[in-house]
């Protein structure tokens, strides 16, 4: 059985951004929390992810993280490039590699301020 190794160095640090939800004045509201420790990773773009869209050309950030195994990387989460400070949000379940908790993979895509 092939050992799963990972495709780079763990050189990019990065922390993770937590959910938290509030009430104001009836609505929910979303926020994030830093979890205030640092994280490394294999940090790779490819350019971002072309589709069209309603006859619109559409270039979206999307990267891949390869890291160690921690369980505050979730679905929900977001992480932050510690020396660009730009944040993407984790694009469906983080993949626990061979499920022993020490490697993860997750897709990311791009936050944008544009509302």
């Amino acid at each position: 059985m092939a050992k799963y190794k990972p495709s780079g160095p763990f050189v990019v640090p990065f922390h993770i951004l937590s959910p938290s939800k509030t009430q104001v004045k009836g609505v929910g509201v979303k926020s994030y929390v830093d979890s205030g420790v640092t994280f490394f990773g294999a940090f790779r773009t490819f350019g971002g992810t072309e589709n069209v869209t309603d006859g619109v050309y559409v270039v979206k950030n999307t990267a891949t993280l390869e890291t160690w195994y921690t369980p505050e990387l979730t679905a929900a989460a977001r992480i932050v490039l510690q020396d660009t400070g730009e944040a993407f949000e984790v694009r469906g379940t983080p993949e626990d590699i061979e499920r022993r908790h020490q490697y993860m993979i997750a897709k990311l895509e791009g936050v944008s301020g544009d509302a």
